[in-house]
């Protein structure tokens, strides 16, 4: 399993993988990135009974407990959404983020400089009280952390198969900058990959498989979107964007790899990527990634159930046996397939 970037957002990926509870599947494999590397960690550091609500322990403290939203019209859902978004951003996150000094103030002329607004050290907390790094580090499950280091722009993998997984390499995976600061791990400067790599896929396919691989990999940004009808609206989607272009390009990428391996070896071992991204709804704003308000949380966990039952259900419709290579995702309506052929 492959999970995305997406702060708030990432409450979709708790949804998809309690349909994979329900339907007794455990990944062998995670690869994640920043909220994503969040929700790996709680799930290969926990034994299996414990990971689903180890997750909804995690969203419960991260939620602002106020009232459910009183109306699901358009207008009153998105100022509910916009109110809870700027109360995270004044307030923050007990459970994962806090104000830091100087912060923002740096920006004025007689403040010393600062490189972050917020300080993501409560995250670091929460994380020893939810994963267990000694079951992480040397259970069955692997996993896979993507940071970027800061100097160099190189993208920085850390690997339960070759290291120790510390908490720092998860703050490190969550550090977006200007928002959270960047965390030193063993000399390097390191941030969250979300600008460069924030569907981190080129663990999985760095090699080619000696076996067949399903790969499921969950985006919580999309390439696709209705035209937006107002200025929140064009920044939304150009946060979109920014986030989701990085992931198409690298499907692109393999569908023209795997062409050429079609043929050269027909008879290889064959891959399937199952792609879900979160399709926020029109009700969603700019600053999504901050909204921890109770219906949007609630509303991400039940898209991420109903994209997975969906997805899985397409695999044994959409799956080809004389291609290497097949891609199946969701249209942006959320339930018709479109499925690429390698």
């Amino acid at each position: 399993m492959v999970f995305g970037g997406g702060n708030a957002l990432g409450a979709y990926h708790g949804g998809a993988y309690e349909v994979l509870c329900e339907q007794g599947r455990q990944p062998g494999w995670i690869v994640g990135a920043s909220v994503g590397a969040v929700t790996g960690a709680i799930i290969a550091g926990n034994a299996p009974e414990d990971r689903l609500p180890k997750l909804r322990q995690f969203w419960s403290e991260a939620t602002q407990h106020t009232a459910r939203s009183p109306s699901e019209m358009l207008k009153p859902r998105q100022i509910y959404n916009g109110l809870h978004a700027i109360l995270a951003l004044a307030w923050g996150r007990p459970s994962i983020y806090r104000h830091r000094l100087p912060g923002l103030w740096s920006a004025l002329p007689w403040v010393p400089n600062d490189v972050a607004l917020f300080d993501h050290a409560p995250l670091r907390d929460t994380l020893e009280k939810l994963v267990d790094f000694d079951r992480l580090n040397g259970g069955d499950m692997r996993l896979t952390v993507g940071c970027v280091d800061l100097e160099t722009g190189d993208e920085v993998f850390f690997d339960t198969a070759r290291e120790v997984i510390r908490p720092e390499h998860i703050l490190a995976s969550t550090a977006i900058i200007p928002a959270f600061p960047p965390v030193e791990v063993d000399g390097r400067l390191l941030c969250d990959a979300g600008y460069t790599m924030n569907l981190p896929l080129d663990p999985v396919f760095a090699t080619e498989p000696d076996q067949d691989l399903l790969c499921v990999a969950l985006d919580l940004f999309s390439v696709r979107a209705h035209r937006p009808a107002s200025l929140d609206a064009v920044l939304e989607r150009a946060n979109d964007l920014i986030f989701a272009s990085a992931p198409r390009r690298a499907i692109e990428g393999l569908r023209r790899e795997y062409a050429l391996r079609q043929e050269l070896r027909p008879d290889g071992a064959k891959v399937t990527l199952l792609h879900l991204a979160y399709q926020a709804g029109a009700d969603e704003v700019a600053a999504k990634s901050f909204d921890y308000s109770p219906s949007s949380v609630r509303d991400r966990w039940e898209a991420g159930r109903h994209d997975m039952m969906q997805g899985l259900a397409l695999l044994g419709e959409q799956v080809r046996e004389d291609t290497r290579f097949n891609y199946v995702t969701l249209d942006g309506s959320g339930g018709a397939p479109a499925a690429i052929p390698g």
